[in-house]
């Protein structure tokens, strides 16, 4: 049969990997919109332990039989956020050991059903008006887009079985010594990168040993390159994705490439434990046996399945006790100073504990949303590109969205219908406070990015600089300890201009800028205005309410019951 490499090769190779990518960015992006802090305390749940993480990663990977996909999730997760370095170091140890439970399943069509869910799924997203059914449907859709992708890439390679120069190739290897043996795990590992599944290349090698075309011994030495050559779809997977998603795709490739240092060493010896094993199984994987007048060796495939479970078994339950030294190792890769800045992403103070003691929970909730405002701040200390700010503003400002979440919901869960009106008009007070704090954080952000995204002349830089000191100035009056305290200077001493003031200076600058610096000005000068409007909603919101009043006859009360329970008395009923 005639092959078209251009057709039957690059054409499904190349267009299965940019879905396979596309894939992965249409399930990160919808998981990252969809809820997260739900989805996270689900996951948490579900592989909170490393043993727990293990167990999900096994029964799940079992399941859609494809460590493959399995993996990739993993790191699409832990690139949305959703999953730490922990837990996913553990999942995928899990899944190394579910994707050997089904290789009876390896022919599963799930490329023909991953197109077909993709299709509905993306019906589902455009014709749905619901955000949440939009974000489902998306992650929906790449999750089917992997598995399709991985389908088309796997059918592109397939025609390489009927290429006789190939298999004239894999006739000649023999895993008779060392030296063979680790030249066939090098190859099959070479062979299951480019496919980019490891079932694919173990179905390969049980065709080829139950054909004869491989002894057994051999077909087993490639099931032990393919769990090496499956490290690689996780890596690529990874590559444009957060520094956090490179290390669990890092955990994988080093998982099974310390495991197969470990065993090829002892792989004779095992192969002889193998063989006296297969005395369960049918007996010895090299007797043939005549079907129809031909040669079969009907056990290769048994054999090859039984080698790869125990692999992976053997490699999860050596490496498994040093998850910690993985995250810890893997945690320094590509690290720096900003990753060691606080997670604003996770409140602090938000102690559930709390919820039910009014005069402890407003405290903690005023501290959050303080915290919130620090982190907001942040933004000007990008916009000046310090060293100790965060590198990404979409990142910081993403993790500033979910703290904001969790001050909304944990405030509104304060509003009791039996707490007095003060209390309630507390709450509200403090709710939208928190709400023109999250404002203020975005316009931070809008000024942060656009100083970010333009180059400055001199002299524009030199308004840029003005418009960022006028912005820590205003500040300073809702965080008192923001920045550097001023020294006392005399009344006057220090004149900040008012924006209409710098906006004249940009229309002013002529040719000293260009017309993109100055349009990038006036739209910075626009959000810091909204800003500093925000800054006195927040200012007025607080004296609005006399909030420390309110805590103090809060705790009074609280104080007044407190007896009367720690004696074990009740009030009496009134006769």
């Amino acid at each position: 049969m005639d092959i078209d490499i251009f057709k039957d090769i690059l054409v499904p190779v190349i267009g299965g990997l940019g879905i396979f990518m596309l894939g992965l960015e249409f399930m990160s992006n919808g998981i990252q919109a969809l809820s997260v802090n739900k989805m996270r305390a689900f996951l948490a749940k579900a592989a909170g332990t490393p043993i727990k993480g293990v167990v999900a990663g096994t029964l799940i990977t079992g399941v859609i039989q494809s460590s493959t996909a399995m993996t990739v999730m993993v790191v699409g997760l832990v690139n949305a956020g959703v999953v730490g370095l922990r837990p996913a170091i553990s999942v995928i140890m899990g899944a190394n050991i579910g994707t050997t439970l089904g290789n009876g399943l390896i022919a599963l069509p799930l490329g023909p059903l991953g197109l077909i869910f993709a299709g509905l799924f993306s019906l589902v997203y455009c014709f749905s008006k619901n955000d949440k059914v939009r974000n489902i449907a998306l992650a929906c859709m790449g999750f089917a887009l992997i598995f399709y992708g991985l389908n088309l890439m796997t059918g592109g390679l397939r025609p390489l079985r009927n290429i006789p120069e190939v298999m004239s190739v894999l006739s000649t290897l023999q895993a008779d010594s060392y030296f063979n043996l680790i030249k066939c795990v090098l190859i099959a590992a070479g062979v299951t990168a480019m496919i980019h599944s490891s079932s694919a290349t173990i179905g390969i090698v049980m065709g080829l040993g139950a054909a004869g075309v491989l002894d057994w011994t051999t077909a087993v030495a490639f099931s032990l390159g393919a769990d090496l050559g499956t490290t690689i779809t996780s890596w690529i997977a990874s590559l444009n994705l957060s520094k956090n998603a490179k290390r669990a795709a890092y955990a994988h490739m080093s998982f099974n490439i310390i495991g197969v240092c470990i065993t090829v060493p002892l792989f004779f010896v095992s192969i002889e434990v193998l063989a006296w094993a297969m005395q369960w199984f049918g007996g010895d994987p090299g007797v043939p046996v005549v079907v129809e007048g031909k040669e079969t060796f009907p056990l290769v495939p048994v054999a090859v399945g039984l080698y790869s479970t125990f692999f992976n078994v053997f490699n999860t339950a050596l490496l498994f006790p040093f998850v910690g030294v993985f995250e810890s190792v893997l945690a320094r890769i590509g690290r720096t100073d900003a990753e060691d800045a606080e997670d604003y992403s996770t409140p602090k103070f938000l102690d559930r504990k709390l919820a039910g003691d009014f005069a402890k929970a407003i405290p903690a909730v005023q501290q959050e949303t303080a915290r919130h405002l620090q982190a907001g701040a942040m933004f000007l200390d990008i916009a000046r590109s310090a060293k100790s700010a965060p590198s990404d503003p979409g990142e910081h400002y993403l993790a500033t969205d979910i703290l904001s979440r969790d001050i909304r919901e944990y405030t509104a869960s304060l509003m009791k219908e039996d707490l007095p009106y003060e209390q309630l008009d507390l709450v509200a007070s403090l709710i939208e406070e928190a709400d023109f704090t999250a404002a203020l954080t975005e316009s931070l952000h809008q000024v942060a990015r656009r100083v970010k995204r333009e180059e400055f002349s001199s002299a524009a830089r030199a308004i840029v600089d003005v418009a960022l000191d006028k912005l820590d100035a205003s500040l300073q009056g809702i965080m008192p300890d923001y920045g550097v305290a001023n020294p006392p200077m005399p009344a006057g001493h220090i004149s900040i201009p008012d924006v209409e003031e710098l906006r004249a200076r940009t229309l002013a600058l002529g040719p000293n800028a260009g017309a993109a610096e100055r349009g990038t000005i006036l739209a910075l000068l626009g959000s810091i205005e909204r800003a500093e409007i925000l800054i006195e909603r927040i200012e007025s919101e607080r004296k609005s309410v006399n909030r420390q009043s309110v805590l103090s006859r809060a705790a009074q009360k609280r104080e007044k019951v407190r007896p009367m329970n720690e004696g074990g008395l009740s009030p009496m009923p009134a006769e």
